[in-house]
């Protein structure tokens, strides 16, 4: 099947059915669908994370599940469990909403550490484990999970691990004035007219073609060269600038290369370029990078963002 671009532009315009603004949100979620990557939404409540994620879900073919995580949930809520059938005489696995193509983690920051592991597992390997039996996941398996970054009652610190197993993280900023009068407006038209499911434009056929597509995608080996170069200068910092040696205190790790130049093709694609250029790893850099480095206490005392970091770091760091 033949990849085309326009059917993710059709999927574009049904979110923008449901979502006022949020361009990167929105972008980082379609490359992240392309790249066969999880994505972690970060931001304050009410600005449409999860009616962004349930729009996605909706035009896209496939099974969506959504789960608001608790401090009471257990793993096996999340991967299923093995249930004893006395007419059989045996055990029977339940699956869990694990076994959905698209699982929306609300509030995935609420879940203590043994849910975490279980989510972790899903995400690196792609199949489950119930007693001594392992499951595959779907050939579509993506989670969007989401987490509110000021409120601190009740939540749990993601481990360095899980976090590094997200592709982006992506974090939603409150709208513009224009914006939020359309989201008035949108509003108003919802309570008029009750809005139906809308039907799958995007089906798995081709969006697994559409990631062939984007795997075929031209990367100049200089441009490798810089993916790499800009990823181990979040490890020597201090080789660029004394003073981002300070703020650094681990870089990212080879995760982050390679998402550089899956996103980056996935980028490139979308908007309907013929090869990877240095502006799109640019431009997707900060979603990959910023909850892969940890700073310095010092750094966070004066005030300075990984997002600060990173910028910095593609102001220095020369394209080969």
């Amino acid at each position: 099947m033949k990849a085309d671009n326009k059917d993710l532009d059709r999927v574009r315009e049904h979110i923008a059915t449901c979502v006022i603004g949020q361009q990167r949100l929105v972008d980082s979620m379609l490359i992240g669908l392309l790249s066969d990557g999880h994505l972690l939404v970060e931001g304050l409540p009410g600005l449409a994370k999860t009616t962004a994620v349930n729009a996605l879900a909706d035009a896209i073919e496939g099974d969506f599940h959504r789960i608001q995580f608790t401090p009471d949930l257990l793993p096996s809520d999340l991967v299923g469990t093995d249930i004893y059938r006395h007419e059989k005489g045996e055990f029977e696995f339940r699956p869990g909403p694990l076994f959905h193509n698209i699982l929306l983690a609300d509030e995935i920051n609420r879940a203590p550490a043994k849910v975490q592991s279980a989510l972790l597992e899903s995400m690196a390997e792609r199949h489950i484990t119930v007693g001594q039996t392992t499951y595959p996941l779907p050939g579509v398996f993506m989670v969007l999970a989401t987490q509110n970054p000021i409120e601190q009652e009740g939540t749990y610190h993601l481990p360095e691990a899980q976090l590094d197993r997200f592709l982006m993280q992506v974090r939603v900023e409150y709208p513009n004035r224009e914006e939020e009068l359309a989201i008035l407006e949108l509003d108003n038209n919802k309570q008029k007219v009750s809005a139906g499911k809308a039907k799958a434009v995007l089906t798995q056929a081709k969006l697994k073609a559409m990631r062939s597509a984007v795997a075929d995608m031209y990367l100049d080996e200089r441009l490798y060269q810089y993916i790499v170069d800009l990823v181990r200068a979040t490890r020597t910092a201090q080789a660029y600038d004394a003073e981002l040696g300070r703020w650094a205190r681990f870089g990212a790790s080879p995760r982050a290369s390679i998402a550089l130049s899956r996103c980056a093709r996935a980028l490139a694609w979308m908007r309907g370029d013929e090869y990877v250029s240095p502006e799109h790893i640019q431009q997707v850099a900060p979603e990959i990078l910023r909850h892969r480095l940890l700073l310095t206490f010092e750094a966070e005392a004066e005030g300075v963002t990984t997002d600060d970091f990173i910028a910095r770091l593609l102001e220095l760091v020369a394209i080969p």
